[in-house]
């Protein structure tokens, strides 16, 4: 354990997932009996822990490199995970290191906030109580898996949020969509969850360890000995395709924008610091067990992943699903960024990003929860209607747009950095510069359609029906508060970048006090560095450009109508209907995976009632028909022999009785007549 931290550290960091864990059964068992159905009780768990990851977070701070791991046998929580099985022991520990700090304190933070709105939004609802008993266990779920110090931990939290966010899209079960939706979730993720497994397994049959800090040690000792062997590339590929499946990355991102069905907060909940994060967190934290080709992979994809999806957003007219596809989207740069080698840059903007988005989307809530609408033609003017949730969406915006002094610019601004390094590093190719470039467009496409979703929203006149916009009014405090704590964090929360840039910008975040040699993942140098800061300058220059030049096009087709968005759909006909029919990539699987899934479940069911049932439908008519031979035989023969017997013995008895009269004169006169015979007989002989 590191010298500035103690034993009481450990049980306040152990109270930050318990304390919802504990929530959640307390509300599950007993909510729905309490006063205001219970919602108090998971709420004030998520501000006594979110309190005590900021307590936790500002003391690592102030230390400067507050990394420890607690694994020690001494607080006895060692046990075997595989009972009888050697080898498979491991502690319940806790990993906190820059990364794992900074990351508690934000999901802590934006769990508390929503937990809070819901109690706005989600009054009345039916299922009250038990929503808020799935909250707190998301909560614990994504709070146990950032401090987990070790694979197995990990991969339990890492499920865990898997089954809440199958129960939280579909609250609305009596919906077809949101149960839909639900089922689609949890199925997608799960391709990504098999890979994930695998990938553990094979470190593990490896090096004989899950702990994170045992593998980062065994991992650089195998490279420098042996080198990026197929089965480190192997492990590598598989971990990060966890990340794709759960932080929505292509060809795995359809699960995200239908994920919509569930409560606003829910969304929130998912796309900004709970489970899409978990994967941009799952790869940064397995950086180490990258090698150069699964980096490459990791960097093209994502970046093809943020500029894929940022075009499909700026086709949706369903407020929601452009905060969606801007989820995906956002994701993609921060999973590019750590694939360039920007891990800094690509965690720091999970975290301003978790900020700036929960309060777009807890404003998306507000928004449909004043005009009981989500389509975005419909809306309009409500900046009057609404001012804290229209100025709070607007700083919002502006960060993840990029704009200078806001959060988003500066994270985003050292993930384009980095991406351009990666292309200029010598011996890059081509292929090396596609991040940049997808980067770079996919920047302006953002600032694009999120300045659309505000003018549309709340600029010009209403669109709607017009008791709609006569009703609409500022949500009450309880929604208000949050949105205006995450704006804030929006505006100042880059200031972290600067005024810390020793935590969280050039020293090696969590790689220097968990691996010696490992801190070249995070900090350029010699030749790198060079590289690097001239990257930066230009990135700088070329982000606010494009940025720029993104707002200008919105302010011109949605503000001051200089060009008609609908004339230019119909002069892109053919590309627009494809962008907003999202690729069709719903349809592909549709016509492709689903299909050839139902086609060969059909096929084995035809199988089994053709093949399989028929035999046994055979067995069963053979055994019938020598039932009914067997039954035949014994009914004629068997049966007919001892009626036969029956019957003769009863003829015998018959004749017999003829001669039973009982009387004496008879019986005398049978006597004489039986010895004349006999006399007769015997003369005749």
């Amino acid at each position: 354990m590191h010298a500035d931290f103690d034993t009481a550290d450990l049980w306040r960091l152990a109270a930050i997932p318990l304390l919802p864990l504990l929530a959640f059964f307390v509300q599950a068992l007993f909510g729905r009996f309490g006063p205001r159905k219970g919602d108090w009780i998971p709420t004030l768990a998520m501000f006594v822990a979110a309190v005590l990851a900021l307590y936790e977070g500002g003391k690592a701070l102030a230390a400067g490199d507050p990394a420890f791991q607690v694994l020690s046998e001494k607080y006895g929580f060692v046990f075997d995970w595989i009972p009888g099985t050697t080898g498979v022991t491991g502690a319940i520990g806790i990993l906190y290191d820059p990364l794992s700090a900074v990351m508690t304190a934000a999901v802590a933070v934006i769990s508390f906030l929503i937990h809070l709105f819901s109690i706005g939004y989600m009054q009345g609802d039916r299922r009250y109580a038990s929503y808020f008993a799935h909250l707190s266990l998301f909560s614990f779920g994504m709070l146990g898996l950032v401090l987990s110090d070790n694979f197995l931990s990990f991969f339990i939290c890492w499920e865990v949020m898997g089954f809440c966010s199958y129960l939280l899209i579909g609250h609305f079960g009596e919906k077809p969509s949101a149960a839909a939706a639900s089922k689609k979730a949890f199925l997608t993720t799960r391709l990504g969850d098999v890979a994930l497994f695998l990938g553990i397994a094979i470190l593990w049959t490896k090096f004989r360890t899950f702990e994170f800090v045992g593998l980062y040690e065994a991992v650089q000792v195998h490279v420098a000995a042996e080198g990026w062997t197929a089965d480190l590339v192997l492990a590598g590929l598989l971990l990060f395709g966890g990340a794709v499946g759960k932080s929505a990355q292509f060809p795995l991102h359809v699960w995200l924008p239908d994920a919509m069905e569930g409560p606003t907060p829910v969304s929130a909940m998912i796309h900004a610091a709970t489970m899409v994060a978990a994967g941009v967190y799952l790869t940064g934290r397995s950086l180490p067990f990258l090698s150069p080709e699964v980096r490459l992979t990791v960097a093209v994809v994502g970046s093809f992943t943020a500029i894929f999806a940022a075009s499909i957003g700026i086709c949706q007219t369903d407020i929601k699903k452009v905060l969606a596809y801007s989820t995906i989207s956002q994701l993609g740069f921060m999973i590019a960024a750590i694939g360039a080698g920007g891990i800094a840059a690509g965690l720091f903007h999970m975290v301003t990003h978790a900020a700036f988005k929960a309060c777009l989307f807890l404003g998306s809530g507000s928004v449909i929860h004043a005009v009981h609408g989500q389509e975005m033609p419909e809306m309009g003017g409500l900046r009057k209607k609404m001012p804290i949730t229209y100025a709070t969406m607007l700083v919002s915006t502006l960060a993840i747009a990029g704009v200078p002094l806001f959060s988003g610019f500066y994270s985003k601004d050292a993930i384009l950095a980095s991406s351009l390094a990666y292309g200029m590093e010598p011996g890059a190719g081509w292929i090396h510069r596609l991040p940049a470039i997808f980067l770079f467009v996919a920047a302006g496409m953002t600032a694009f359609y999120m300045f659309r979703l505000v003018l549309l929203t709340f600029h010009g006149s209403f669109r709607g029906e017009y008791l709609r916009y006569e009703h609409a009014h500022e949500s009450p405090p309880v929604m208000t508060i949050p949105l205006i704590v995450l704006g804030a964090l929006a505006v100042f929360g880059g200031s972290v970048w600067i005024l810390n840039a020793d935590f969280l910008g050039h020293h090696p975040w969590f790689l220097t006090a968990v691996g010696p040699g490992l801190a070249g993942f995070v900090e350029p140098a010699g030749e790198a560095k060079a590289i690097h800061d001239e990257a930066h300058g230009l990135a700088m220059k070329l982000s606010v450009g494009i940025a720029s030049l993104g707002i200008l096009l919105a302010f011109a087709f949605y503000q001051w109508k200089t060009f008609s968005a609908e004339a230019w759909a119909r002069r892109w006909g053919a590309v627009h209907r494809w962008v907003k029919n999202k690729y069709y990539v719903d349809e592909f699987y549709e016509a492709t995976v689903v299909r050839i899934t139902t086609g060969a479940s059909l096929a084995m069911r035809a199988f089994d009632n053709g093949i399989v049932d028929g035999l046994v439908n055979l067995c069963g008519w053979i055994g019938r028909l020598l039932a009914a031979v067997a039954g035949a035989w014994d009914r004629i023969v068997v049966d007919g022999l001892v009626n036969l017997l029956g019957h003769v013995t009863q003829g015998f008895g018959a004749f017999a009785r003829l001669f039973q009269t009982g009387r004496i004169q008879q019986y005398v006169a049978f006597a004489i007549a039986g010895a004349v015979l006999v006399a007769a007989v015997a003369l005749m002989a």
